[in-house]
């Protein structure tokens, strides 16, 4: 797997806290050329079945960028003819002819961030797009990509029920692939964190009550806490993510994994483009390698194996992680079914208390 950062964007949305900026012709053009000398760098002819190229939003670079990155990295790793290219865009960002650009260059999935269909709340997110337009790119979108994702949020300020059933029913309508509900998380550094802005923690469980009975009715499977898909429009690269696979991180700030060590590039976009940060490295103990495999592989609905734990670590999961099962056994947060232990529906929305338990 790979994951390419690209951290540029139109402009800095007040809830957003991942490493992104506006950025400038000159400075997304440098930065292209750094990303290749690290694909060129670092690539070792590894055998990948997915890429995703997030940000930031990647879909401010030209088409013409856009192709030379994704040259670099089949010239120096062994890209299966099946893979899943993904690209993050945002409403705004992409016309037909770009979509239809996207398509030639061999993405395959398109994974669009609308955030919301209301016009209020996309002013209050401080999003470039309305409603019309965030529909009419779904639209477009869908005349060039079968594997169409949108993202929403719930939680936001001044949103009410209405509002999410309102959206729930637009993603009906729009009848993509796959949706992501997150619920807003108000952090350091953020516009909004500056404002003050709180979460009703009441009205956001309602929320969530209706998102996760009504897009199961709407024909999304949940597969992961936030995640909802069509048979067979799960995301492979985030299955890959929360079952442990090995992973590239190319870009600024991003995370990578070969099993042993976790890799991080430096932050800032100008020292990146420098060249001047080497890569970081923490070695993964086994210890932190057992309690990833748990955390992460609850999250998904299909939960975790105590086999292929058994396999993976030549250790019982219930010698290591008894009291914590059997604690949250009795909460009525997981559930074991023979060789799979799963949260429960309650878990589910209680998945953050249950995780922090596997960090023994």
């Amino acid at each position: 797997m790979i994951y390419i950062h690209v951290p540029f964007c139109v402009r800095k949305c007040h809830y957003c806290a991942f490493n992104s900026k506006v950025g400038g012709a000159a400075e997304r053009a440098a930065y292209v050329e750094a990303l290749i000398r690290e694909i060129n760098l670092r690539g070792d002819g590894s055998t990948v079945e997915t890429i995703y190229m997030g940000g930031g939003t990647p879909t401010t670079l030209e088409l013409e960028q856009l192709e030379r990155i994704i040259c670099a990295v089949a010239e120096n790793f062994n890209v299966s003819t099946c893979a899943e290219v993904t690209i993050e865009a945002n409403p705004g960002t992409v016309d037909t002819a770009y979509l239809r650009g996207l398509r030639a260059l061999g993405v395959n999935r398109l994974s669009l961030g609308v955030q919301s269909f209301d016009d209020g709340l996309l002013k209050t997110l401080g999003r470039v797009h309305d409603s019309k337009t965030a529909i009419e790119t779904v639209e477009a979108a869908k005349n060039f990509f079968d594997n169409v994702s949108t993202d929403l949020m719930y939680g936001l300020p001044g949103q009410t029920l209405e509002n999410v059933r309102r959206d729930l029913e637009q993603v009906k309508a729009l009848d993509v692939a796959h949706v992501s509900m997150y619920g807003l998380e108000v952090e350091e550094g953020t516009r909004f964190y500056d404002m003050g802005v709180t979460i009703d923690e009441n009205l956001c469980a309602d929320m969530y009550d209706l998102i996760t009975t009504t897009l199961p009715a709407q024909g999304y499977r949940r597969y992961e806490i936030s995640n909802f898909a069509k048979a067979g429009f799960e995301s492979r690269h985030n299955v890959g993510y929360w079952t442990g696979k090995l992973y590239w991180g190319l870009g600024a700030g991003a995370h990578g994994f070969d099993g042993k060590l976790r890799t991080s590039n430096v932050r800032d976009v100008a020292a990146y483009i420098s060249g001047a940060a080497p890569v970081l490295e923490e070695v993964v103990t086994r210890q932190a390698a057992m309690e990833e495999f748990c955390f992460l592989g609850l999250r998904m609905t299909d939960g975790i194996s105590a086999q292929v734990f058994h396999k993976k670590f030549g250790a019982s999961i219930f010698d290591v992680f008894g009291d914590v099962i059997d604690k949250n056994q009795r909460l009525g947060l997981l559930e074991v079914d023979g060789d799979r232990i799963r949260l429960t529906a309650r878990g589910m929305a209680l998945g953050n208390a249950v995780f922090a338990d596997f960090l023994l």
